[in-house]
């Protein structure tokens, strides 16, 4: 018997069972490149990919998803299909599987996900509903509940850990490193801190003065990189480069500028590193002065601010339960429909036939007759077909489509012949 809602299967990695490095050996560099040679092997394929979790989200067997990936050289991977992935699908939405539980940045991702599907062509109308019925729920979590009251983005949960490391920001110099919408997240929090100085870098210089227009801080060329590294107190990186933009060996240099004139060792330097793939070079945390954090360090941000969100996120679960129910009877129902087709189809093929013997038996017939005949015939069939075609239904709701098929033999082939062979009708 199928209970699963539809060929649904996720396969990935999160912040829950994995940490920075696994998150990068992980990605997918080439996000047009892996959509194309995923869309060879299932009917519809998305990829989300965010600062703490790579997610591949396919139309089709969670068999088939664990092959292609072990093809594409990924192994450690969780692996979900039918009600379980649509159950992951909208309680990541709703901000309950998200690091900081609550964030809202999760909704706008997967928006991203599904139009770059759709722009690459590998987004099949069922990804596509699953998405907006995760992103609808998810808007509704946080109408009617209050978990994101107070949350905080990955962005300023790097802010906050800052903080806690320095005691205070006030009269700080910050530098952000990237313009994009964590970038505005993290400037947004800092826009509080009454720091004496923010800049703001970004490959293209544009948009750094775009966003430094918005938070009142000084856009800063990515030529001029280090020289503002040696006047910061904290650097929080968060660019979407493939490549790490902070190198060990210019930020090793830059830091013999911070030099205490007695003690020769340089003036502490905070790096906060949430970029995916990461920011700065591997080994820079080595540097003298240097305390470099990443993502996985935010976690214990999480901890400390889930004590107060815990009971809107048991309503949130409770939310993404019903709403699944909901979505999961949508999706039988949806399914039914071939083989309600193909019963509708059998059986006015058979109206059509009889009709036309029965006005042959008659002879010759004006049109009166000939209307008469053709209605009765289209009302016996309706009226015979109203109650199979409810438990079709019944049947596909419950998400038993064998059964749903099953009736529709039945009455096509005829139920003495299935019973000949064997076969359970359901009653």
């Amino acid at each position: 018997m199928n209970k699963h809602p539809s060929r649904l299967a996720i396969a990935g990695v999160s912040h829950h069972t994995a940490d920075v490095m696994a998150l990068e050996a992980f990605r997918f560099a080439d996000e047009p490149a892996f959509l194309a040679a995923a869309q060879k092997n299932f009917r519809g394929v998305l990829l989300l990919q965010t600062c703490n979790r790579v997610e591949v989200i396919v139309e089709g067997s969670a068999d088939s998803l664990k092959e292609f990936l072990e093809r594409q050289g990924r192994k450690g991977f969780f692996l979900l299909e039918g009600r379980d992935a649509l159950h992951h699908l909208l309680s990541l939405a709703a901000g309950i599987d998200s690091m900081i539980v609550g964030e809202d940045q999760i909704i706008g991702q997967l928006k991203k996900a599904l139009a770059d599907g759709e722009a690459a062509g590998t987004a099949s109308p069922f990804l596509a509903l699953c998405i907006n019925k995760a992103v609808h729920v998810g808007v509704g979590v946080r109408q009617t509940t209050r978990i994101n009251r107070g949350a905080v983005s990955v962005g300023s949960a790097a802010v906050l850990l800052a903080e806690a490391e320095l005691g205070t920001l006030e009269g700080r110099h910050i530098l952000v490193v990237g313009s994009g919408e964590m970038g505005l997240l993290v400037a947004q929090a800092l826009a509080a801190k009454q720091l004496t100085a923010m800049y703001v870098a970004n490959r293209t210089f544009g948009r750094a003065v775009k966003l430094a227009e918005k938070i009142g801080g000084k856009a800063v060329r990515m030529s001029e990189l280090y020289h503002y590294i040696t006047l910061s107190d904290v650097v929080i990186s968060c660019t979407s480069a493939p490549h790490p933009v902070i190198h060990k060996a210019e930020l090793k240099e830059s830091m013999k500028a911070r030099c205490w004139p007695v003690e020769g060792h340089p003036r502490p330097l905070i790096i906060v590193d949430i970029a995916q793939p990461r920011d700065v070079e591997e080994g820079a945390g080595a540097i003298d002065g240097v305390r470099l954090f990443t993502i996985d360090d935010l976690r214990q941000v999480n901890e400390q601010t889930m004590s107060t969100r815990r009971a809107e996120a048991e309503r949130a679960a409770a939310y993404v339960d019903e709403e699944l129910e909901h979505f999961v009877r949508q999706l039988h129902r949806k399914s039914a429909d071939d083989c309600i087709a193909a019963l509708h189809s059998w059986a006015e093929t058979v109206r059509l036939r009889e009709r036309d013997k029965a006005l042959a038996r008659l002879g010759s017939t004006d049109e009166r007759t000939t209307e008469v005949i053709d209605d009765l015939t289209r009302v016996l069939t309706k009226k015979i077909l109203t109650d199979a075609t409810a438990s079709i239904r019944a049947c596909a709701e419950e998400g038993d489509r064998d059964a749903a098929e099953a009736l529709v033999q039945a009455l096509t082939r005829g139920m003495a012949a299935d019973l000949q062979k064997g076969k359970e009708i359901p009653e």
